[in-house]
């Protein structure tokens, strides 16, 4: 079965939908791991410090707290994302090579996030008809890495794919911010209404959190990137969150 997944973009006082179609499809959640005895490990190791406690991955309710909202960043526009616009399902792209890119379009990762959340932020100026989205997606702290990693080795190895109907040229790496754990950006310019269209992805992991942004403007395509001020704003609160959660914890 497919779906039709839309990701609404406003250019000026133009509405234009974002087309893609996915697959729907589901996975087990059963890693079928087994608990140790904690005794017996202790007698086979001697006795070793036990490993550090894995963070814990923020919940749908956590990342609600994180993510920008109204008042965060003064004159935006902030709108909640709806479950279609994030479908869960992905695609197979082709080459595979590209297929972090093809998830990353629609804020899906492999490993697949634990809890997601997603707003698009448009600017104060009705000029400009850059539009913003974000997402953040909650990973074990190895999944979240190795999200990072495929996205970084993708930037070197895909240069351009298919995906669901569409095509996606030009692909190319850029400069990404020094923020939170790890960054990476990069652009794709695919064909919207007919014309040539860059977009502008940068993925920034905070431990746990990936916040995810995604840039487009369909009247001057060429003015095109994720603004500095939105990246920070949405890092900073990320970690604010993040040292809070842990504060309340602590003091249980």
């Amino acid at each position: 079965m497919k779906s039709t997944v839309s990701r609404a973009v406003v250019a000026a006082s133009v509405t234009v939908a974002l087309g893609l179609t996915a697959a729907c499809g589901g996975s087990g959640d059963d890693d079928g791991k087994k608990a140790s005895d904690p005794a017996k490990s202790a007698q086979e190791d001697g006795g070793s410090k036990p490993t550090a406690k894995k963070p814990s991955v923020p919940t749908v309710a956590d990342l609600e707290k994180a993510v920008l909202a109204k008042g965060d960043l003064k004159g935006y526009k902030v709108e909640k994302m709806s479950a279609a616009d994030m479908p869960s399902e992905t695609y197979p792209a082709d080459p595979a090579a590209c297929q972090p890119f093809a998830d990353m379009f629609m804020f899906a990762s492999q490993p697949a996030a634990k809890a997601r959340v997603g707003r698009t932020l448009t600017g104060p100026d009705a000029l400009d008809a850059t539009v913003v989205s974000l997402a953040l997606l909650a990973h074990e702290e190895d999944d979240a890495k190795k999200v990072m990693g495929d996205l970084r080795t993708a930037t070197k190895k895909c240069t351009a794919y298919e995906h669901a109907g569409s095509k996606y040229r030009d692909v190319a790496a850029l400069p990404a911010p020094k923020a939170g754990d790890e960054a990476v950006s990069y652009k794709v310019v695919g064909l919207i209404e007919g014309q040539k269209t860059p977009m502008s992805f940068t993925v920034v992991r905070t431990g746990t959190t990936l916040a995810a942004f995604y840039s487009i403007n369909l009247l001057e395509p060429k003015k095109f990137g994720v603004p500095t001020k939105i990246v920070d704003a949405q890092v900073e609160k990320t970690e604010k969150t993040e040292k809070a959660g842990k504060a309340g914890k602590a003091g249980k």
